[in-house]
């Protein structure tokens, strides 16, 4: 495993880490027993950060966290988030009697003293421009409840201001080869102000997997069911913000980036990671081997300057005007 520094921090972290959305809820049929073998899985292979959310399965994804890394709290680093149990439009839900305690619930459901890095969950901009929750955390952070503290946002308006504006340490954004925009200022202006980037939706939702057909579907309680065209939240969260048949076809039209590499996924991440200015991927998953799959982009080849550049002109050519929602 290979580590990077999370910004300016003295956090480093493994290059490939793993979110827990899907072993929390909204991704279909998940198994607790399985998720626990797959964050065993990923540890033992050198993997030391985990990104979750309060909401993720009600705090059920802190929970197995929790559960996982018993033990393991001077080893494992673990970023968290919240704001979204509450309405996201209010101030009140960014207050320091609030943040403080979501802050204490989610230490209650990690089990642990200190948050290593502790997110603002895609707030509205203006929840941004205000800045009171910045305070807050800063407070957290003084007394030892969070080490860090960081915003996971929708659009590069809202890093860019974070980077300006704020003391945050990691941007967390969307970012894989069908949504490259981040590369051309946010990216270079977090590594210009030490601030880490934490790439999520690496694998655009399973598009990039190649396991995708037109007729695919998926189950209720699956966002890629009940969010398809932002139903229930950022559009951009859902296969990128592409519509599902054009997301398809997108990716069929990339297959070529798995030649020498094995398959789809282990080439879309090693994209990523080839990209210098991130700190990590976070893929996510809901069993032992999609965990072993991913790791495996960390020992394929790394794509060439040709092929990244390839990948940048499709990008711009045949995916950027599909993309939906404002980012």
């Amino acid at each position: 495993m290979n580590y990077r520094q999370l910004g300016n921090t003295q956090l480093k972290v493994s290059e490939l880490s793993f979110g827990t959305w899907a072993i929390g809820g909204s991704w279909g049929k998940s198994n607790d027993q399985e998720a626990l073998r797959g964050l065993a899985y990923a540890m033992d292979a050198g993997v030391n950060f985990f990104d979750t959310a309060d909401v993720y399965g009600d705090g059920h994804a802190e929970e197995l966290l929790g559960r996982a890394t018993k033990g393991k709290e001077d080893q494992i680093y673990i970023a968290t988030k919240f704001c979204r149990a509450g309405d996201i439009h209010d101030l009140e839900t960014y207050s320091e009697k609030s943040v403080r305690a979501y802050c204490e619930a989610s230490l209650k459901r990690l089990q642990r003293e200190q948050i290593d890095l502790f997110q603002i969950h895609c707030p509205p901009f203006e929840i941004i421009k205000h800045g009171e929750v910045f305070g807050v955390l800063d407070q957290l952070q003084q007394e030892g409840k969070i080490r860090h503290y960081g915003v996971s946002v929708e659009t590069i308006e809202e890093g860019l201001y974070c980077l300006e504006k704020t003391n945050i340490k990691a941007l967390q954004v969307i970012f894989n080869m069908l949504r490259q925009k981040p590369l051309e200022e946010l990216f270079p202006k977090a590594k210009e102000k030490g601030v880490g980037i934490l790439a999520r939706v690496p694998l655009a939702s399973g598009l990039l997997t190649g396991k995708f057909t037109e007729d695919a579907t998926f189950a209720e309680d699956d966002h890629r069911h009940f969010n398809r065209d932002g139903q229930a939240f950022n559009v951009g969260e859902t296969f990128g913000g592409l519509e599902f048949h054009k997301g398809v076809e997108l990716s069929n039209n990339l297959r070529w980036v798995e030649e020498g590499r094995g398959n789809m996924t282990r080439a879309a991440l090693r994209y990523i990671l080839d990209q210098e200015t991130i700190t990590c991927a976070i893929p996510g998953f809901k069993t032992v081997k999609q965990v072993e799959d991913s790791l495996q982009a960390i020992n394929v080849p790394s794509f060439t300057h040709e092929e990244l550049a390839k990948i940048k002109e499709f990008y711009q050519e045949e995916v950027h005007s599909h993309i939906r929602g404002v980012y």
